[in-house]
Order: structure tokens, then sequence, then C-alpha cells
């Protein structure tokens, strides 16, 4: 019977966590992003960016989660990274304090498609908002690529909503359109999140 849990990465983690991105990228997004970019994206250094965002982050409140899956061996299958939002979750032209300090972002989250439909998804997304629970953070927005169907249906459902915010990212003179989502943070675990219930 294999085993799912959600725990901090390590430093050790980040050629996996970038092994997962480019995997997961080149899956979920072949349809989005042109296929040359896909292709020529250098895995070592994603794992160099990974490492400093797991031992060098801007601060307590940025944190990378990793998703595993433990039967016979363990196998990392996804992770998640999130922070307070800075400039980086703004729209085009949004004033720079329109999202406020008690505001989180969601920059990462990714399950490799060959585990999906495990509960990965779901278990780093609890465990992310139980985080940002703990920091005082209330509301939390993520951009995702307006052809991501998988994506938007998975925070959808989790109650996430678009928020109005659209912007499009230069990929190589190719304008990718995204939306933004966003979410109230509960104060209180689910029901299911809390132990004994």
């Amino acid at each position: 019977m294999a085993l799912g849990y959600v725990r901090p990465a390590r430093p050790e983690d980040a050629g996996e966590i970038a092994r997962i991105q480019l995997a997961t990228w080149r899956v979920a997004y072949r349809r989005i992003l042109p296929r040359h970019v896909l292709d020529n994206l250098d895995e070592a250094f994603l794992a160099r960016r990974w490492s400093a965002a797991v031992l060098e982050p801007p601060s307590g409140a940025h944190r990378v989660l990793v998703a595993v899956e433990q039967a016979e061996q363990s196998y990392l299958v996804g992770f998640a990274a999130s922070g307070p939002a800075d400039s980086e979750a703004l729209a085009p032209g949004e004033p720079a304090d329109s999202l406020g300090p008690d505001v989180a972002a969601v920059t990462d989250l990714l399950v490799e498609p060959r585990w999906g439909r495990r509960g990965h998804g779901s278990r780093l997304l609890s465990a992310t908002v139980d985080l940002w629970r703990e920091d005082g953070l209330s509301r939390a927005v993520a951009w995702a690529f307006d052809g991501d169907e998988a994506t938007r249906k998975f925070l959808t459902s989790t109650g996430w909503e678009p928020d109005g915010a659209a912007r499009a990212l230069d990929v190589d003179d190719m304008l990718v359109p995204q939306v933004r989502l966003h979410v109230a943070v509960p104060t209180e675990p689910l029901a299911e999140d809390r132990p004994g219930e």
C-alpha cells in the first residue's frame, strides 16, 4: 500500500524538484508554450535556483514543500512554493500595494503527471494553507495559464476563483495569457484536516 505525505524541502531535493518541474512542464504545457522553449530549459540551472529557494528564502514565510509517495521506496512526486505576495503577483498596471501584506502567492504547485490523481496536489495545497494561516495571511493568489485547464479545475474545485486580473507572459516573442485566481485562507483547519474528525 502506498502512502503519501508532505514535508519541507531539503537542500538535497533541489535536483529532483528541477526534474519534476521539467517533466511536468513538458507534458502539461506542451500545447501552451513553444516546444523549443521547453526543450531548451536547463535542469542544472533550475536545480541551482531551487537550492537557493530552500537554503536562502527571502523570508521565513517563503517555503518550498515536497510531496512524497512511499511504497517499497520513497519517491519525490511534486512540490509547492509560496510566500508573501510581491510584485510578481501583481497584474500589469496594478498598484504595488493593492494585494496587501496579508496576501500569499503561490509561485509553483506541480505534481509529476505519472503520480497524478493520488491526492498529492491536495496534500501540498492543504499543508501550504496551514502555513499561511500560521503566518497570519488571510488571502492567497495564484497565476495559471489560461490554457491550463487541469490547474484551473484543481484550484476552483478547492474554492479558488478568478479575481478578474489577467496578464500575458512574453515567451520567446509569443504572448501566453494567464489569469489570476484567489481564495480566502480559512481561519481554522477544515474538518477533514483536523485530527480525530
